[in-house]
């Protein structure tokens, strides 16, 4: 493990990664991260979650000042038919996106970045997972969206929460859905010398 909570930098705002990596005993600082998360005309998902993990990293660690060695960004997006959905702005276009999901299968791909700032090495990439869901009926729709659940998660629904009643099964990883896929994340720490999970203690 790093000799300093400082050293690794987690640039997000999320709870939900902030919940994931710590879950898994890494001492970690959090720096929101500030840079424009607008989507590109030309980029796929996977391009562009790809590109705002690497932008979220390199903004935190390029401000003056700001403690840390390794810089973890990540962006997660929810995309079905090739149509990314983002946070639903008010109860009818949570209603919408949960009937269009009703039933069927979508994409959540999250992106990551980390970026060693003494090296100046970055490792990044996208992962997905596929969602199923069960069908829904208006009722619990509408039942759900009451809860307040769906407002600031794409795609209006979290898999770690209530949630959960609509998802049968998922193909990949679990903590990608939640926003952040720790397991290719520590990986890369590892790759990069910020961690070492089980390693000697000499």
């Amino acid at each position: 493990m790093p000799h300093s909570p400082h050293e690794i930098v987690l640039a997000s705002a999320s709870p939900r990664r902030r919940e994931l990596l710590a879950q898994v005993g890494i001492s970690f600082q959090v720096v929101p991260s500030e840079a424009d998360e607008t989507l590109l005309a030309d980029e796929t998902p996977e391009s562009h979650v790809v590109r705002l993990s690497c932008d979220k990293a390199l903004e935190v660690a390029r401000r003056p000042y700001q403690r840390g060695r390794w810089f973890i960004g990540s962006d997660t997006v929810v995309v079905r038919d090739g149509v990314v959905l983002g946070k639903p702005a008010d109860a009818a276009e949570a209603a919408g996106m949960l009937a269009s999901l009703s039933g069927r299968s979508h994409r959540v791909i999250s992106g990551y970045a980390v970026l060693d700032r003494q090296s100046g090495r970055m490792l990044s990439d996208a992962v997905t997972t596929w969602v199923f869901f069960k069908d829904l009926t208006s009722r619990e729709i509408e039942g759900y969206i009451a809860t307040g659940e769906p407002f600031d998660k794409a795609g209006a629904y979290a898999i770690q929460g209530i949630g959960a009643f609509m998802i049968p099964r998922i193909e990949g990883s679990y903590t990608n859905v939640v926003g952040l896929p720790l397991c290719a994340v520590i990986s890369a720490l590892e790759e990069l010398g910020a961690v070492e999970m089980f390693g000697s203690s000499d």
